[in-house]
């Protein structure tokens, strides 16, 4: 499911899905004003989330889990690197195993793909 939905408070929503690995992957984005929220999975679970934002006293944007397992460094560094790459702040909640680096790959492969068709749904 494809398009962008303005809730009229600011805040744009944008859904877009991939079949990756065999298994539909759902990605939901909310546009805030400065960042945006990126919500990826398959079942609609909220089992982690992740916050990173740009810092000007160091290169590397700083990021932290706010929710989930701390041992699993996936969605803090996906949402890092998002974060670097749009000089935005990110919410990230990824309710895959990051951790297969293949699947991980398309994921963030796919992201960049749907950033450069639609810059403005980020």
């Amino acid at each position: 499911m494809q398009g962008p939905d303005d809730t009229g408070s600011g805040i744009s929503v944008h859904r877009f899905s991939e079949k990756l690995l065999e298994q539909p992957v759902h990605f939901h984005v909310m546009k805030l004003s400065g960042g945006f929220f990126l919500w990826i999975g398959t079942a609609p679970v909220l089992s982690n989330l992740a916050v990173s934002v740009n810092s000007r006293l160091d290169s590397a944007p700083l990021s932290t889990l706010i929710l989930g397992d701390p041992s699993d460094p996936g969605p803090s560094s996906l949402s890092q690197r998002l974060a670097r790459r749009t000089k935005k702040q990110v919410f990230l909640s990824c309710q895959l195993p990051l951790s297969d680096g293949r699947l991980a790959l398309l994921v963030e492969n796919r992201i960049k793909q749907e950033m450069e068709t639609r810059p403005d749904a980020f």
